[in-house]
């Protein structure tokens, strides 16, 4: 069998056993700040063991994925020296929430290892907890005596923490020794005899001070290590020799040279099965939206990826290779786990930016560790103090556990404690310099030039042209610096191993100077890679648009001899100052807000023309910002050229249904003659929302009026959204299958309710036009809601009400409606990524 087939007949057993196959959770536990990351197939329901949470189904299958390399569940250093312990595993798990026990969950194990999938049953043993009698008398069923193993609480024995749900566990090896004499070797943690299944069985409660109380509801919770199974199952004495990991290593041959042997001491193998193990780990954390870094989670990462690149040296590789791996593992891994194809170009873009910035270090540091090395040999010592240790971590970028690993190599020890001593007064120069950091600009004697690329471009690599204190100058960078009312980008940039909080951005002469919130190694002439906080920017993107959208309408409300008098974009908001000879009344706020987000929901695409000033100048219309300096060379921002075109060196959406919705939340007065309005638009409504709300409660006099100002945003919210996804089915139709004519569209969406997703629909219909099918989708009240539309043309050959009544089957549902629009909706909410994937053949179905 292969590992797709394994692992499709474990989730299909169960699922002939009545268990809901739930979907794997997110490596990172979000909500679960006790853990870094996911390390047990049973993290995701752990507030149903605590008695928190519950579920609709009382019997769960699935496949999850886990890294273990922090806490108590550490494998990282037995990853690749031995044949079994890796970062990233997957963990094969069937659940029981207070339904069946022991005598279901022993019986369906042995049923799949030795029925299904044909296991020599004398080859397998099963442990018991040292008292739990009720499991060895039911093991008795399948096995003899001799094969039914007790062991104490170190084995067999589960706990969640000090206190909290716990109970003895059966553990399933296998024996692969020649003759099955391994009797002895159970649990002595050699992959001669092999832990394949652990079956907990959750039916006590640990109280304060350690005594046991019976729970009310017993609960099964299994953790099989899919990697080992399909070692066993395919017959071979590694997980590393199993279709799981060959392509990797395969094409890790091919890029190193070397030929994999299988052995497990030689040195390119080991190499090669760190750098297969750690690719997965990266790729999977990457996905679900981790990243390296110098802090927690990201530093685990950051510290496994060095250790994987340094084993890539081992082999002979100088140059990044990591990154290589990639399309392989999704290529494997694709069609049970789809999140790994939709973040592969950022998956290569990380891991191949760390690469590049920690190879440019690592030479150098492993000449000063042979330095090292070569000292303690001629003075016959072999411990490495903590000052050497701390050297490789604070100028090379080696992660404690790298310098181990060369430690360990060379027989020799590390000064852990002189090691963390050192950090801890690292860390301590660190917070007193952040008091006296500066944001004031001094330059001398430099004659730096930056490109500003951040336009187009969020996050580049670029060269370090000047370094002085907290400031670095880049020769290209993404970030904006404040000018013409738009404020600084921040962000990150790593360089030299080390990642630095941009906080603020300024131009001096022609180059331009990243400010960041503690002291920058200087590195002049390395490559570092600078990225700008992508939802920050993008916000202030939306004011900015949203700003030039004003303008225009203020002088179609008020009169045209409405000028700008200065403006501030911000993430959060914008603020627009002009002339005007008095306030600004309600109705006219209300018709400038209804101007601008008619330009809003007309999807008007922003389009930036660069031209010489002077033909610029001569522009019908043209809207100069205060406050902006010009050359010779403009930039000159249109939005629908009939509405509004400003001269502008900032940045902007791309279309204006981007901005989402306009909102004024205030009027007022500066000075003589001039007027200040503040707005926000995007998410910013949210929060404005919930503000009226508070103040709704405090004032009882105005609970009728706000309320009524809270329908009409929820309304208006609710055009965004709609606008929203209107702008999303261009896309839609540029991708839609097309059958004998016919565009066919399904994807699923976000709906507050079944008359939101009915009018999705119709939009959906319009824009469909002719000779379309489309098929929308959205969970409401944790049922799948679906809607189906067809075009006039086809309706009365392709009635939606049968198309909908067919997609329902699949669900577990029912539907129907009329020719050109049909609803209907299913219990299955598993079910509907096959739908939304198979919907294209079901129409190929009907047409032909």
């Amino acid at each position: 069998m292969t590992s797709s087939e394994i692992r499709q007949s474990f989730l299909d057993f169960f699922k002939s056993k009545e268990h809901r196959i739930v979907q794997s959770a997110s490596v990172i536990p979000h909500g679960d700040p006790t853990l870094l990351f996911t390390n047990a197939g049973m993290n995701q329901f752990k507030d149903v063991f605590l008695g928190s949470g519950k579920r609709d189904y009382s019997r769960a299958a699935d496949t999850q994925k886990c890294i273990r390399v922090s806490g108590k569940h550490n494998d990282l250093e037995e990853v690749g020296f031995d044949t079994y312990h890796h970062t990233f595993f997957e963990m094969l798990g069937n659940w029981s929430f207070g339904d069946y026990y022991k005598a279901e969950a022993i019986e369906w194990a042995w049923e799949l290892m030795t029925e299904v999938w044909k296991l020599d049953k004398n080859r397998l043993y099963a442990t018991v907890y040292r008292t739990d009698d009720e499991a060895y008398k039911l093991w008795k069923r399948f096995l003899p005596e001799s094969k039914i193993l007790r062991f104490d609480e170190k084995d067999n024995f589960w706990e969640m923490g000090e206190t909290g749900p716990c109970g003895p566990c059966s553990e399933i090896h296998y024996d692969r020794t020649p003759d099955m004499s391994g009797v002895k070797l159970v649990n002595a943690g050699t992959p001669d005899v092999i832990e394949i299944w652990n079956l907990v069985f959750i039916q006590y409660n640990r109280k304060q001070g350690g005594t046991l109380e019976d729970l009310k509801a017993k609960h099964v919770d299994t953790g099989m290590g899919f990697e080992r199974i399909c070692a066993v199952i395919q017959g071979k004495s590694s997980n590393y020799d199993t279709d799981v990991f060959m392509p990797l290593i395969n094409e890790i041959e091919k890029l190193s040279g070397k030929k994999y042997s299988t052995e497990l001491k030689n040195p390119d193998d080991v190499a090669m099965r760190v750098i297969a193990d750690h690719i997965r780990t990266l790729s999977f954390a990457i996905a679900d939206g981790a990243m390296p870094s110098n802090e927690g989670r990201g530093y685990v990462l950051r510290r496994i990826l060095r250790r994987a690149s340094r084993f890539s040296k081992n082999i002979g590789i100088k140059e990044p290779v990591l990154y290589k791996l990639v399309p392989v593992l999704v290529e494997i891994m694709k069609d049970v786990f789809p999140e790994l194809t939709s973040h592969q170009s950022i998956i290569e873009r990380v891991i191949k930016a760390e690469e590049e910035s920690f190879l440019q270090t690592l030479e150098r540091g492993l000449e000063i560790f042979e330095d090292i090395k070569n000292r303690l040999v001629q003075t016959n010592k072999n411990l490495i103090s903590g000052a050497d240790a701390f050297q490789l971590y604070d100028t090379f970028g080696f992660p404690i556990d790298l310098t181990e690993l060369l430690a360990r190599e060379n027989n020799l020890t590390i000064d852990k404690a002189g090691f963390d001593e050192k950090l801890e007064e690292q860390r301590e120069r660190s917070r007193n310099a952040r008091k006296t950091l500066t944001k004031d600009v001094e330059i001398h004697d430099i004659k730096a030039k930056s490109v500003f690329i951040g336009y187009d471009e969020l996050s580049s690599e670029a060269k370090v042209l000047y370094v002085n204190g907290n400031q670095i100058i880049l020769d290209r960078t993404p970030f904006y610096a404040e000018s013409g009312g738009q404020i600084s980008d921040t962000g990150t940039i790593t360089l030299g191993g080390q990642k630095y909080n941009v906080i603020d951005v300024r131009k001096y002469g022609n180059a331009i100077v990243h400010i960041c919130d503690t002291e920058v190694e200087s590195l002049i002439g390395e490559i570092a890679l600078a990225e700008v906080e992508i939802d920050r920017r993008r916000n202030i993107m939306r004011n900015h648009s949203a700003t030039h959208l004003l303008h225009e309408a203020l002088r179609q409300v008020l009169g045209e001899h409405v000028k700008q008098a200065g403006s501030l974009v911000a993430p959060d908001y914008l603020r627009f100052d002009f002339n005007h000879f008095e306030k600004v009344n309600d109705d006219d706020l209300k018709k400038i807000e209804s101007v601008v987000n008619e330009k809003i929901f007309q999807n008007i695409d922003v389009r930036t023309d660069v031209l010489p000033i002077e033909e610029a100048k001569k522009t019908p219309g043209i809207k100069m910002f205060f406050g902006d300096k010009y050359g010779d060379i403009v930039r000159v921002v249109k939005m629908d050229e009939s509405f509004s075109q400003e001269f502008c060196g900032g940045t902007h959406v791309k279309n204006t249904s981007e901005i989402g919705f306009f909102k004024i939340i205030s009027e007022s007065s500066i000075a003589a003659g001039v007027r200040r309005i503040e707005a926000i638009t995007g998410k910013s409504i949210e929060e404005f929302i919930n503000n009226t709300q508070e103040k709704i409660s405090g004032k009882q006099s105005e609970i009728e009026q706000l309320q009524v100002q809270i329908k009409q945003l929820e309304k208006e919210v609710s055009s965004y959204k709609m606008g929203d996804i209107k702008t999303q089915m261009q896309e839609w139709l540029k991708q839609a299958k097309i059958i004998n004519g016919i565009r066919i569209v399904s994807q699923k969406v976000e709906s507050d309710d079944l008359e939101q997703l009915r009018q999705i629909g119709e939009n959906l219909r319009d824009e469909l036009g002719k000779q379309g099918i489309g098929l929308i989708a959205s969970i409401l009240n944790e049922k799948v809601q679906l809607v189906c539309v067809v075009t006039d043309d086809l309706m009365k050959k392709y009635p939606a009400g049968k198309i909908a009544g067919e997609a329902a089957k699949q669900i577990g549902g029912a539907g129907g409606g009329k020719p050109h629009l049909a609803t209907a909706g299913g219990k299955d909410i598993s079910k509907l990524p096959d739908l939304l994937n198979n919907f294209e053949s079901m129409i190929e179905k009907f047409i032909s």
